[in-house]
């Protein structure tokens, strides 16, 4: 088949996209020259998000299938990865936007109300689809955060959020992990033992050194039986589940375990893309947090305290929802209960043949 010639101008649909920077400065007759700063800035931010969305979308229709083939692994890891580099890059986008002073800001920042950034459709979207959840979410006027949104924008994300997220279609692929049991290994008995064995040690050569003073020998004894006792609803299904009740923890059961399994044993072939994959999960949620937290600081260093053109507290509710609006936290929270290398406990050569490839 003969294509017919495509141009660079046309193909790019370069004569809508420069011709949609509108000043509302210009507008009023107060031109305001760091608006179109301003303008574009956010623009290109909204096409990143398209991309991410684009990428974040194709993993996901991946990840609901009951079975995820090998063949797809590195795939997603590869547009995961891609993601985290746009989330990286928009970041830098801030230190352009702070070479408008609060004063250039100011001369039509008050033209924009009660336009807002909480009204960004597709960051909302790239949350929800990622597994944010409703009560996650900081409170913004009293109201469900999509009620900013206009009426058909409100309907499709109320669809969104009656669908599957990332999170729980990750947590089910982790439940399904293969190698957690084998003919002569339990992995949570083996690593349940290493864990005890370790702070033993530790608790041994706490009271066998001289240089501690028999009060600093208590302190420190109990410091490690307080974190060793952290460790036993990870060994107790029970209490367990009375924890994530609780909230203390968003991951299944099994799903944590299969995570800890992955970080632990991820030199091993068949866990280094999985291991890949949980690390751009940790790497989106941390950028994206970055990101709201540099938002925060420019929010600050721009306005004060005054409040945003949406009617939020500014500031202060920008670095609220960064502390708040966190996704993959029991990923984070695993290295809780990470042991030293030199302590893992080691794979029976059957299950590691099983991890292994051949040829």
């Amino acid at each position: 088949m003969k294509y017919p010639p495509v141009h660079y101008h046309g193909y790019l649909g370069l004569d809508p996209l420069l011709s949609s920077q509108h000043r509302k400065s210009e507008e009023y007759g107060k031109p305001a020259h760091d608006e179109m700063l301003f303008i574009i800035t956010h623009q290109a931010y909204e096409l990143w998000f398209k991309q991410v969305l684009f990428e974040l979308d194709s993993v996901l229709e991946i990840f609901k299938k009951s079975k995820v083939a090998e063949t797809d692994m590195g795939l997603m890891s590869a547009r995961l990865e891609r993601s985290v580099a746009i989330l990286k890059m928009i970041i830098g986008h801030v230190d352009i936007l702070e070479t408008m002073t609060p004063l250039d800001f100011l001369d039509f920042r008050d033209m924009l109300y009660p336009a807002s950034g909480f009204q960004s459709f597709q960051w909302r979207l790239l949350e929800t689809k990622l597994g944010l959840r409703m009560d996650d979410r900081l409170s913004y006027n009293q109201a469900p955060f999509y009620k900013s949104l206009n009426e058909s924008q409100q309907a499709e994300m109320q669809n969104v959020l009656s669908q599957p997220s990332l999170y729980d279609a990750v947590e089910k692929w982790l439940e399904r992990t293969p190698f957690l049991q084998g003919e002569n290994f339990n992995f949570w008995d083996s690593y349940k033992q290493a864990v005890a064995t370790m702070f033993q040690e530790d608790m041994e050569t706490v009271k066998n050194n001289t240089r501690l003073s028999e009060e600093d020998k208590k302190k420190n004894l109990e410091g490690l039986q307080a974190a060793l006792k952290s460790f036993d609803a990870l060994f107790d299904e029970t209490a367990f589940e009375q924890l994530r009740k609780e909230g203390q923890f968003r991951l299944s059961y099994k799903g944590m375990h299969a995570a800890l399994l992955i970080q632990i044993y991820r030199d091993q072939p068949a866990l280094q893309t999985p291991f890949r994959i949980i690390r751009a999960l940790l790497d989106i949620d941390e950028t994206m947090t970055t990101w709201r937290y540099r938002h925060a600081l420019m929010a600050m260093r721009m306005l004060g305290q005054k409040i945003g053109t949406g009617g939020s507290t500014g500031h202060k509710y920008l670095a609220d929802a960064t502390a708040k609006h966190k996704i993959f936290g029991d990923f984070f929270n695993l290295t809780t209960f990470f042991i030293p290398r030199s302590k893992v406990p080691p794979l029976p050569q059957s299950m590691a043949d099983r991890m292994n490839f051949h040829y």
